[in-house]
């Protein structure tokens, strides 16, 4: 059930797609310019942070040019046997979605050359002398490749998609939208401005504000009327030790050791991520781009550095 209701608040069109204005008013002119050829769109390459709306943005486009979506990973694709399977069971501007493509194998990316430029797969079959190459023509489709990691992309792949969009962190206004829109559908009583607290809370992800807006949904049905209000966002959120910032435990336990085991660095990401026992990737992709977006963490060449903001919020003096 929880699966079916995380489904049910993905928008189903750009129309209800909330944020990322200028991206979404170009996909509508790709989308229909596409249409108007009857051709398929060509392939597109989204990037930005996890939880922006990559996938859902995938969705849209399959539902917008009423065509199938199949969805796929990178780490999935092991062999380039897997991809071939997926690619000739395409139909005619089906869309394939592969979700963190840069981790996908290079033997199988190969593969992906002469499928995206001139829709045929080059296959070898056999071992040794015997061996032969064959080539099938595949239906066109679209390739919409999603990635958190854009550096990581080989440049022979990136070259090949046509629409390369990044997508940015919403802002606490479009986050509020957000809440309110998916408060509805759930069937949850919020207030203007305890959406807007929640969305003022949520890292600028939309994600984040909805499993935020599931869990003050919840303190406010066992401690309060069950609307959501301002302060019952604040007492929930409090509870769940998000501050006013949106940064949760991790990302203050970052800034604490930064500042006071290593008087505010610079530190190198290994050293920090040991000092903290977390993945370097974890820092990387799910911390440190927030907090360098609220400007309490800076890059340098030489390591991480905590800055004077960091020090104010966490109420440290230099």
């Amino acid at each position: 059930m929880a699966e079916l209701a995380d489904e049910s608040v993905r928008p189903r069109s750009l129309d209800d797609f909330i944020g990322q204005d200028a991206l979404r008013a170009n996909m509508r002119v790709y989308l229909d310019a596409a249409l108007e050829r009857g051709k398929a769109l060509d392939h597109t390459l989204f990037c930005g942070n996890p939880g922006l709306g990559k996938t859902t943005l995938a969705q849209i486009m399959a539902s917008e040019l009423s065509v199938n979506l199949v969805c796929t990973s990178g780490p999935v694709l092991e062999r380039s046997g897997d991809l071939a399977a997926i690619l000739t069971s395409l139909g005619r501007h089906d869309i394939l979605f592969v979700d963190e493509i840069h981790r996908m194998p290079i033997a199988v990316e190969e593969v992906l050359y002469p499928a995206m430029e001139d829709f045929k797969l080059d296959l070898v079959i056999g071992q040794g002398p015997a061996a032969r190459t064959v080539k099938i023509d595949l239906e066109p489709f679209t390739l919409v490749g999603a990635t958190t990691r854009m550096g990581l992309l080989s440049s022979p792949l990136r070259d090949r998609f046509g629409i390369v969009s990044r997508l940015e962190f919403y802002s606490p206004e479009d986050l509020a939208r957000i809440v309110q829109r998916t408060a509805g559908i759930l069937g949850v009583e919020v207030t203007g401005t305890g959406a807007a607290e929640i969305g003022r809370r949520s890292r600028g992800t939309p994600r984040i504000a909805n499993r935020l807006l599931r869990r003050v949904r919840d303190f406010a049905l066992v401690h309060g009327s069950g609307q959501i209000t301002e302060d019952a966002a604040i007492a929930a959120l409090k509870r769940m030790d998000v501050d006013e910032q949106g940064l949760d435990p991790m990302d203050r336990k970052l800034l604490d050791i930064l500042i006071n085991h290593y008087e505010g660095g610079p530190v190198g990401i290994r050293t920090l991520a040991a000092a903290c026992s977390e993945e370097v990737r974890t820092l990387e992709d799910i911390y440190e781009p927030y907090l360098i977006q609220c400007g309490f963490l800076r890059r340098t060449p030489r390591g991480r550095m905590a800055t004077l903001k960091a020090y104010q919020h966490l109420g440290l003096l230099r």
